[in-house]
């Protein structure tokens, strides 16, 4: 790693939508008009009127209904215009009559937030995107806010605007949950309430016409009080559409001390083109998410129950360690955890030695404290009390307790869960309560919930997201840092390549060497003497590759371990003979560890940078890291870190390890190269040798498609 650091701002982000707009009519509105209320709770409008009255919404409430004069014992009105001036109107009509009744709420009635339910707008048909448009126009004109068309509504701790259920329990301190789709976001609520989750607010964005996932985020961020909001977030999302917004606004409020997890549904539009490199066939689509996610800090999850599960792991204390205790009356749990633990990386600690045996003299004979700890099924509440103790205040190896405690049916648990509630208030160190037993033991689980925990009522599911929790990296710098990497030098080489292609390895050298990455010598010809004279020059054994194909191997266009001049003479000649070869290559036959680095440019998101061992590191076990670049130091060591392989970079029975840092130095050059060239597309170095030497690039290839050309 270079010792000087050259910064320049952060590179441009997209962080402008000039039709988002949150405010203060829609957070906490004084006068809320429903439009299309009505008697029948069994209908959007009447459960919209039910939930509002059953959540106890202290401003002035009206209902539109030309043919009601009282809803639910609310005042109704014929028209949108005889109701007075209100701040927040949701609508819940036809879609072909919004656009004129949101104009006169706007003008006449001074509305300035509107959330429509309403379907039957872009999702469907052309005509419903025109509908929506006009709507959008209504809004923007009066200034106001915007959430839907077609979605489920909005409701926080002020006023409950949905037409749905379940309404979860709101609390300062409970989740703030954003969603793309209404109908998802009520089956994650169901998820979260089994575990006794609260919610702070939940918002349905529906169509996004005017404010999406990420603009809410942004007005999170931006209005973000530390006394006062939720730190938890949850998010549901179906389409990225501003990856910059949302990665410049999550990991700022994570940087505040948030905490954000989410669901990424579907794949992104990129990737559908059959990939010609090797990076594109190893890139899923899902892959710019994945780096996205992780150089904002957010921990991706996968399923409803995954996320709602992080999202509690969030409302307990810190966890600053990896070590675990496991503490149960019942073994067979305890063994699927620790299994779980494992194939995430953490550790379940041995306990042993005068401490672990005082232990075991406080409890049953048949008591096992090896961890897990199981004090057995006749195990008392004062046994418990006293394992936990041990692992708070006795063994330092212990970062992080859980506790699995059910119930055969034979005895009440409320002494037991009494002692396990004041444990998790006066413990230092984090206690996950896993409480299988939710209907033997219900009355008491519950009980347990309203005193403000969460419950796991499965300890793999809980193993598996700490797992994703604590293996998340922090937010990462988006400075881009110039460790050598020739800027001007690399615009110059790529502003007068051809449009569109594959460059030849003359080319590619050229631009790697602006990056300041180590190249193997080599030679490119199609005079045999020359090439015989370059591999007298480095000295055999060599390497022999064809000049002109993007996939030598396929056609047989490679040969390793040449060892003389008659064999390279043999091979030349039998090169030179295969379709489509110009030429061939001769390089020195490096010894040492295979590495694999590529990029793939995905719209909107950049480049996203692959890292892993070649070979069938990479061929078969797809064992590659994903990074979004600018990559930084800190990211890079996290994205070596994180392969599966790593201990082979490490340095593993008796094997020298590969120069970690320079391998780190490379992948950071790489990323700031790509940032100053986004015509390139694909790109792998394949293979990177780790030699006793350091690190040098064998094999290369780079595709680039300018603007004018994928405009063309």
């Amino acid at each position: 790693m270079n010792g000087e650091k050259n910064y320049i701002c952060s590179h441009s982000l997209n962080l402008t939508n000039q039709n988002a707009m949150i405010n203060r009519e829609l957070i906490n509105p004084q006068s809320i008009v429903v439009v299309g209320g009505s008697n029948n709770v069994h209908k959007p409008g009447g459960r919209i009127v039910r939930n509002l009255l059953d959540g106890k919404y202290k401003g002035e409430l009206c209902v539109v209904n030309a043919k009601e004069t009282d809803v639910q014992g609310v005042k109704s009105y014929p028209s949108v215009h005889d109701i007075p001036k209100t701040e927040l109107a949701i609508i819940s009509i036809p879609s072909k009559s919004c656009p004129e009744v949101m104009e006169v709420l706007a003008r006449q009635k001074e509305v300035k937030a509107f959330i429509v339910i309403s379907a039957g707008f872009g999702e469907e048909t052309h005509e419903g995107g025109i509908l929506e448009q006009q709507m959008l126009d209504v809004v923007n004109e009066a200034g106001a806010s915007l959430i839907g068309p077609n979605c489920i509504g909005l409701m926080n701790m002020n006023y409950h605007g949905v037409f749905t259920q379940p309404i979860p329990e709101f609390h300062p301190d409970g989740v703030d949950f954003i969603s793309s789709s209404g109908g998802t976001a009520l089956f994650i609520i169901e998820s979260a309430l089994t575990k006794g989750l609260r919610f702070s607010s939940v918002w349905s964005v529906g169509n996004s016409k005017q404010n999406g996932v990420e603009d809410i985020l942004e007005y999170m961020d931006r209005n973000f009080d530390p006394v006062l909001d939720s730190k938890i977030k949850m998010l549901y999302i179906e389409q990225i559409k501003q990856p910059d917004k949302l990665l410049y606004h999550a990991s700022s409020l994570i940087r505040k001390g948030c905490k954000i997890a989410a669901i990424k549904a579907g794949s992104t539009e990129s990737g559908k083109r059959a990939a010609s490199s090797h990076t594109g066939a190893i890139a899923s689509s899902d892959s710019a998410v994945e780096a996205l996610f992780r150089k904002a800090g957010v921990v991706r999850c996968f399923s409803r129950e995954e996320l709602t599960t992080v999202a509690s792991i969030f409302t307990l204390k810190e966890v600053k360690g990896k070590n675990c205790a496991i503490v149960t009356h019942a073994g067979g749990p305890a063994v699927m955890l620790a299994d779980a633990l494992s194939k995430g990386r953490l550790n379940v600690p041995s306990l042993e030695g005068p401490i672990a045996d005082e232990l075991k003299s406080k409890l049953y004979p048949g008591a096992a404290v090896g961890n897990p700890i199981d004090i057995i099924g006749t195990g008392t509440p004062e046994h418990l009390a006293t394992a936990i103790d041990f692992c708070e205040n006795r063994f330092d190896n212990v970062d992080l307790m859980m506790v699995i405690f059910g119930s055969p049916g034979l005895v009440k648990l409320y002494d037991t869960y009494e002692v396990l509630h004041k444990k998790m208030e006066a413990c230092k160190k984090p206690i996950f309560p896993i409480l299988p037993s939710i209907v033997t033991a219900g009355p008491e689980v519950k009980s347990f919930v309203k005193k403000g925990h969460v419950n796991f009522s499965d300890e793999v599911t809980l193993g598996t997201a700490l797992s994703r929790v604590i293996n998340t990296p922090k937010p990462m710098s988006t400075d881009i840092q110039l460790y050598g990497v020739d800027v001007p030098e690399v615009r110059r080489i790529i502003d007068r390549l051809p449009g569109r292609g594959y460059l030849n390895p003359e080319e590619v050298r050229t631009l790697l060497r602006a990056a300041n990455i180590p190249l193997v010598e080599e030679y490119a010809s199609d005079d045999r003497d020359a090439l015989l004279a370059f591999a007298k020059k480095v000295r055999y054994p060599v390497v022999a590759k064809v000049v002109g194909p993007v996939h030598k191997s396929d056609i047989g266009g490679v040969a390793l371990n040449i060892r003389g001049e008659e064999h390279l003479l043999f091979e030349y000649e039998r090169m030179m003979r295969l379709p489509g070869v110009t030429g061939v290559m001769v390089q020195p036959m490096l010894k040492g560890q295979e590495l694999f680095l590529g990029a793939k440019y995905e719209d909107r998101f950049g480049h996203v940078v692959f890292c892993g061992l070649g070979g069938i590191f990479v061929e078969v076990l797809k064992d590659v890291s994903y990074g979004l670049a600018p990559l930084s130091y800190d990211e890079t060591y996290s994205m070596i870190r994180s392969l599966r392989g790593y201990p082979i970079i490490k340095g593993t029975r008796g094997q020298k390890g590969i120069d970690e840092r320079q391998y780190a130095d490379i992948i950071v050059r790489l990323s700031t190269l790509l940032r100053f060239a986004s015509e390139i597309k694909e790109m792998d170095i394949n293979p990177l040798v780790a030699t006793d030497r350091g690190l040098f690039a064998v094999d290369a290839r780079i595709r680039i498609e300018k603007s004018s050309d994928r405009l063309a």
